[in-house]
């Protein structure tokens, strides 16, 4: 987990109540009126009251209020969602933490942010009393993933929360269907504009001018309303901060004329002439800054201390738009307006470089990086804004913030840029992370051909090493796992081993590059040594989030037990650091659920999965959601719940995050799965040939999983041309990889195939080997959730073996007794003692339900006797296909299994040989 970025608390302030202003009681009345719909938007130029009047409404109400002034740096989505959330905080404590956690610890990609935002609504649904957020000066936003954020907040509002978004334009939202369905409430400039009476209110009782009805009127046709207008002419009216000046009021307004720009630029003329000259220059030097505080304005004017503060204070006295953005009355802003155009009277570039350059001297001091880059940009200072570029690069990276940084960079003149190659370097891990390869790659060569000359011998050592990580990293995100090796081991061999950090990412690449593969051998030596890196560096957290992956490798290897012993570790671990820690032990509970189901232990799966439900409400961890809808899906399989684990299933692909960690089991094919549990064939097929797969296929680990399901749909339809070498060349290559659980579950894969076939010899011979590798480990679930059929065939292996005293005795008659009552019947009709289907076979010769189980190999299921009927009525597949709404490729392999059972070559003699079975 990295640190997250400090939080501006100014931001997540009220602006606070002004003791003097005009009551708008009708606006307030609509925005009250408003609080039944899901949206409130205040969109008009500047000027217009906006913010002052939320913030008198929100005075006004009882209801809680977050409030999140914004501006362009939260254009970056990370961050604007993080002062979301902490926005909510200031009124729910700790609501969405698990939330910031996952943005602390990744870059959200746009599936990712949908998941996170569900969680976010999720709690937000559960807060007891109504109330609101405000969005204030919402058009500073500038990107498409925040527009695509607050459309899905708005679109999946709780109704106990209402939004308002206060801008100058309006936001590309979906507007004009929030109003369509009455979910909108909209207030514009026209409605904005004080009316006569509040024009007056504001002029003589707030501003106290004492004018006529006569010149009262004219000032509010001359500025229409426009609420800046106003009170730029109440202030040239009243002349000099210092004194109460005297002017013909009546030739003052009626020299109003022109648009409001035009308005604006006269009385800001007025303005300022009528102040004295230091506070003119205070003014005027001063409006550089984004943001002013005491010292920062002496640092720029080179003032006395002490003499910022209190010109700001009189500033404010003096309602000279500034803004405080605390109660504490420690920062301030300009009327964005207002700065503007006192801006636009500053000197010339050359004139302001120094002020420039103090502000940024007195932001680096600060540790404010961003400010410093900033304004040494506006300097002209191109290379002291590189230098800060590079020293702000770690901080900015290891926060997830990449494409903030990228943006100022890209600012930089590339002379500037292409003569430093630390610079070169980190622009190519940044172009990386964006996922341009190309773009990093140009950036990697020019910073191996600057160095080629340089004499820093620091960069000269450190740097080719990193160079080779990102082309690594670069690779990887291509898929060629040929380039990730070659350059994560060359990163290895140039990266200076006292860089802990650096080292410990070249062996993650490294080690994801095995697990891709198969190697999980290689994979696990990598990953422990990359844990003794991390624990070397005091960086437990990341050792005790690690080791879920571990469990993972071992699952995969057949390691059960080491799983199990891996996930307890890292638990104890996080207790011991504390809450933070135990936070990403959401997945390690959810993988001890999962192994006491693969066990059979029901009630422990119940409890690690009510922790791991808790725990994932808050975890940092970007996969929860994909990993948890996986996890629901396999229960509710095991349960027989297929629409259910269906809709799970699509609920994981929405949820899934791509990571360096393989993909090794896709959603898709897991549907595919279902389907066929279903009996839902055609889905299945359909499945097969979307994605083209065929036994022809070269075999690779990453796409075992869709090979497995590809021999249980040809299993489905009684095909078998080229299954059986597919899965001869499927084992070979785990057994070689020593991956035991891939291996037991291709062994009774071949089971069933051998069973389908009629081989039973072999059919038994493969479920034996399994049995025997799965023992030791205690798995059940695997061989359960297969179904009838595989309790058929462990059933016959109980049968063979009783004679002989198997040491597996014990383990199949555990797992017989395991198994669910069969669903409509379809076992028990057939035998006397469903959880013993090996009984049925030394029973006396008898019938049930008319079927002389003795006599057969192996009893009909529901639809097999179906089928026959349909059959002896001398119906053709065709029409057996159309009547019972089945593939006809399904029909056909129900007849295979038919003949199979009743030990017939055609129609004929099965229908013989059922009616001697009393099966007809």
């Amino acid at each position: 987990m990295v640190a997250s970025a400090p939080i501006l608390a100014t931001k997540l302030y009220i602006p606070p109540r002004y003791p003097k202003v005009v009551v708008r009681a009708r606006l307030i009345e609509r925005l009250n009126e408003g609080l039944h719909h899901k949206l409130t938007l205040i969109s008009a130029p500047a000027g217009f009251g906006k913010t002052t009047l939320v913030s008198e409404w929100v005075a006004s109400g009882r209801q809680p209020v977050a409030w999140l002034s914004l501006d362009e740096g939260d254009s970056d989505s990370t961050r604007f969602l993080t002062y979301l959330v902490t926005a909510l905080q200031t009124i729910v404590a700790k609501l969405g933490e698990g939330v910031l956690g996952v943005l602390h610890a990744s870059q959200p990609q746009p599936v990712q942010t949908e998941s996170i935002l569900t969680i976010l609504l999720n709690e937000i649904a559960t807060v007891p009393d109504h109330f609101f957020l405000v969005l204030d000066d919402y058009h500073v936003i500038d990107s498409k993933s925040v527009d695509n954020a607050l459309t899905f907040l708005l679109e999946h509002l709780p109704p106990q929360m209402h939004m308002v978004i206060a801008t100058r334009e309006d936001p590309p939202l979906p507007l004009a269907r929030l109003r369509a369905r009455g979910q909108l409430t909209e207030l514009r400039a026209t409605d904005l504009r004080f009316t006569p009476a509040e024009a007056a209110e504001f002029l003589n009782h707030i501003m106290g001018l004492h004018l006529s009805d006569e010149d009262i009127a004219a000032l509010e046709v001359r500025t229409e309303g426009w609420i800046a207008g106003l009170q730029l002419a109440a202030i040239a009216l009243q002349g000099p901060m210092s004194m109460q000046g005297v002017r013909d009021t009546t030739s003052f307004i009626k020299s109003f004329t022109g648009s409001h720009r035009f308005i604006l630029d006269y009385l800001v003329e007025e303005v300022l002439g009528r102040q004295p000259g230091e506070i003119q220059n205070f003014l005027l030097y001063t409006s550089i800054l984004e943001r002013l505080c005491g010292p920062l304005c002496e640092a720029v004017l080179e003032t006395a201390p002490g003499s910022g503060q209190s010109t700001l204070e009189a500033l404010e006295h003096a309602n000279l738009f500034i803004v405080p953005l605390d109660n504490e009355r420690r920062w301030y802003r300009y009327h964005h307006l207002f700065g503007e155009l006192l801006r636009r009277r500053l000197g010339n570039p050359q004139e302001l470089q120094k002020y420039h350059l103090r502000a940024s001297a007195w932001y680096e001091t600060n540790d404010d990086l961003a400010g410093a880059f900033h304004h040494a940009f506006a300097s002209g200072d191109f290379e002291r804004a590189a230098c800060l570029a590079e020293v702000a690069w770690q901080g900015m990276e290891r926060n997830f913030q990449t494409a903030v940084w990228l943006g100022w960079v890209n600012k930089l003149p590339g002379a500037v840029v292409c003569s430093r190659p630390r610079l070169c370097l980190q622009l190519g891990s940044a172009f990386s992370d964006a996922g341009e390869p190309e773009m990093s790659e140009t950036y990697l060569q020019n910073a191996e051909r600057v160095l080629t000359g340089a004499t820093d011998q620091v960069e000269a050592k450190s740097l080719p090493g990193n160079i080779a990580l990102i082309r690594a990293s670069n690779a990887q995100n291509q898929g060629d796992l040929a380039e990730t090796v070659k350059y994560a081991e060359l990163s290895l061999q140039l990266i200076p081993e006292d860089d802990i950090y650096l080292r410990a990412l070249a062996i993650i690449t490294l080690e994801l590059t095995h697990w891709a593969t198969g190697n999980l051998e290689a994979s696990i030596r990598a990953m422990y040594a990359w844990t003794d890196d991390m624990l070397r560096t005091g960086n437990q957290v990341f050792v005790i989030a690690s080791a879920f992956a571990v469990a993972d490798m071992h699952v995969i290897m057949g390691h059960l037990g080491e799983a199990e012993k891996s996930l307890r570790q890292a638990i104890q671990q996080a207790a011991a650091l504390g809450r933070e820690a135990e936070l990403v032990t959401a997945h390690h509970h959810l993988g001890l659920a999962l192994l006491a189901h693969e066990r059979g232990d029901e009630m422990a799966t119940t409890q690690h999965l009510q922790t791991a439900a808790d725990l994932g409400q808050r975890t940092t961890l970007v996969d929860w959601t994909h990993r948890w809808n996986l996890a629901q899906a396999r229960l509710k399989e095991s349960a027989r719940e297929w629409d259910a684990a269906l809709d799970l299933l699509d609920e994981a692909r929405q949820g899934y995050v791509k990571t360096a960690v393989p993909l090794l089991q896709p959603v898709e094919a897991h549907k595919a799965r279902v389907y066929l549990k279903q009996g839902r064939l055609d889905k299945a097929q359909a499945w097969m040939r979307e994605w083209s797969i065929s036994t022809e296929d070269e075999v690779r680990y990453l796409n075992e999983y869709n090979h497995l399901t590809l021999v249980r749909v040809r299993l489905a339809e009684g095909s078998f041309t080229g299954v059986n070498d597919l899965l001869e060349r499927l084992l070979a290559f785990a057994e070689t990889q020593k991956r035991t659980g891939s291996v037991i579950e291709i062994l009774l894969t071949q089971a069933l195939v051998h069973q389908a076939q009629s081989n039973h010899p072999q059919a038994l011979s493969a479920l034996e080997r399994a049995l025997t590798l799965a023992e030791p480990e205690g798995y059940m679930r695997t061989f359960v959730d297969e179904g009838e059929a595989m309790q058929l065939l462990i059933s016959d292996f109980r049968l063979t073996v009783a004679p002989r005293a198997h040491p597996l005795l014990e383990y199949v008659d555990r797992m017989l007794d395991f198994f669910p009552q069969p669903v409509e019947d379809t076992l028990q009709s057939k035998i006397a003692n469903p959880k013993h289907l090996h009984l049925a076979h030394t029973a006396p010769a008898g019938r049930c339900r008319g079927v002389q189980v003795s006599k057969m190999i192996e009893p009909l299921t529901d639809r097999e006797l179906e089928v026959l009927h349909l059959i002896a009525e001398g119906h053709s597949n065709a029409e057996i296909s159309r009547r019972l709404h089945l593939a006809l490729s399904t029909v056909k392999g129900h007849n295979l299994r038919i003949f199979n059972k009743l030990q017939a070559q055609n129609r004929t003699e099965a229908v013989a040989r059922a009616r001697e079975l009393d099966l007809l």
